[in-house]
């Protein structure tokens, strides 16, 4: 993903991207990619309008059942409420352990 989306900000400035653009992106922020990844997301991009491929995908996640419709239809509304419930106690017995060491964060 993270070549991809070094892709898409170097087709931003308008040039076509090549594996030096894409690398000097990455760069930038500390990343790196396998060369084999980099040739392959321009071979597979070249000569292609972005935007008609951002849309193409676009219209597939679109068709793209979500996993809330699954949970809301169950019809278990207490379940949910439970498990918050034991995640709000973990978190308070997690504070008292901290407690129970002698130290905190900002003594």
């Amino acid at each position: 993903m993270k070549v991809i989306a070094a892709y898409l900000l170097a087709a931003l400035s308008g040039e076509t991207p090549t594996a030096d653009t894409i690398n000097k992106v990455l760069a930038s922020v500390g990343a790196e990619a396998e060369a084999a990844v980099v040739e392959k997301v321009i071979a597979e991009l070249s000569g292609k309008d972005i935007n008609a491929v951002i849309a193409e995908g676009s219209s597939k996640l679109a068709s793209v059942p979500t996993g809330g419709a699954a949970v809301a239809s169950s019809g278990s509304a207490a379940a949910p409420a439970a498990a918050a419930e034991k995640k709000e106690e973990k978190k308070e017995e997690s504070d008292e352990s901290d407690e129970d060491m002698g130290f905190g964060l900002f003594d």
